[in-house]
């Protein structure tokens, strides 16, 4: 089963769940975000996937039609969006570090190849899947930003006028809920945009955090149960509706340097992100990067990530924003 989010015909926020190729959504009764789904199934001690199929109504919405109107929602939001952590790490797929260094490269010339990041990859082939109970070695971690930046699907996803790029970075994420003792559930995954600025990361590593800070999209479809090993899909960057590149999207464990509970391992270790009620969106690292094969992308490209696993392909078009002159001033 997996679960959308979506506005129906009067404007009110549903839960629906799909059930492979369907084009029909089925409405979840009793529940208007799938957060409060989520703390329904853990009050009851229950999955979210038996919670969810024993509230499917007889109500149904049109898939087409809410993909066409713009109605779908990000597949898990939080009702304060300050309380939804976006975080991520990268280097952590085979190719990954291939297509950091590549970036750089072209940059700054081969003199400037990134070594810490081929180092830091390394590292995770060795050390990142440790036996079970054992603990391996620390993967490369960024912060995004909070709720406020998660674009819906099919909406436009903003490149602010100081930015020297924006280019997409096709990844799973994986949706977390924190229960009212501090423990991490996982919800399940979904296909996310990371959206990020690359120019400015290549102008220098340590420009890697500023580079992150920009929106990013999840979903449509929140996939419950576990993770396959090997999932296949295509990443494309189209303009005025032609083809201007198209990637193989590859993730799971089987085509990753990191084992995933590794990588929830070290970012939840952290206290500060044990609070209870928060969500975190923690995105696991792209396998591949249209920008290392020197595509450029510009205002009205978009970006589409089809991943027959995860149901509907994440589409958004990325668009020039205004930003105004921030003032500091004493009090």
């Amino acid at each position: 089963m997996r679960l959308i989010q979506f506005l129906n015909d009067a404007g009110t926020r549903c839960v629906g769940a799909i059930n492979g190729d369907e084009a029909t959504v089925r409405v979840i009764d009793g529940y208007s975000s799938v957060y409060a789904l989520a703390e329904a199934a853990i009050g009851r001690g229950a999955s979210i996937a038996v919670t969810a199929r024993g509230a499917i109504g007889t109500g149904t919405a049109d898939y087409d039609t809410l993909v066409a109107e713009r109605r779908l929602l990000p597949p898990v939001d939080h009702p304060e969006p300050a309380r939804f952590w976006i975080t991520g790490t990268g280097l952590t797929h085979l190719g990954s570090a291939e297509a950091r260094d590549k970036m750089h490269i072209e940059q700054n010339g081969p003199e400037e190849a990134m070594t810490d990041s081929m180092r830091i990859f390394r590292m995770g082939l060795t050390g990142g899947k440790p036996a079970p109970g054992e603990i391996g070695v620390q993967p490369e971690w960024f912060f995004k930003g909070v709720g406020t930046c998660v674009v819906p699907p099919e909406h436009p996803l903003p490149m602010p006028d100081f930015a020297l790029a924006g280019g997409e970075e096709a990844e799973i994420v994986g949706l977390y809920l924190i229960d009212a003792e501090g423990n991490p559930r996982r919800l399940g995954y979904a296909l996310g945009n990371e959206f990020s600025d690359q120019v400015t990361e290549a102008l220098n590593f340590l420009y890697l955090a500023h580079s992150k800070l920009r929106a990013c999209s999840i979903g449509p479809e929140l996939r419950l149960g576990e993770l396959p090993g090997d999932i296949r899909g295509k990443v494309r960057v189209l303009r005025e509706d032609a083809l201007v590149w198209e990637g193989d999207f590859f993730s799971g464990e089987d085509n990753m340097s990191h084992a995933i509970r590794n990588l929830e391992h070290y970012h939840f270790r952290y206290p500060m992100f044990r609070r209870p009620g928060d969500l975190h969106a923690y995105f696991f690292g792209a396998a591949i990067l249209s920008c290392a094969h020197g595509v450029k992308t510009k205002p009205g490209d978009r970006f589409e990530i089809d991943v027959p696993e995860f149901g509907r392909p994440l589409r958004n078009q990325m668009e020039q924003a205004a930003t105004a002159p921030v003032v500091v001033s004493a009090l």
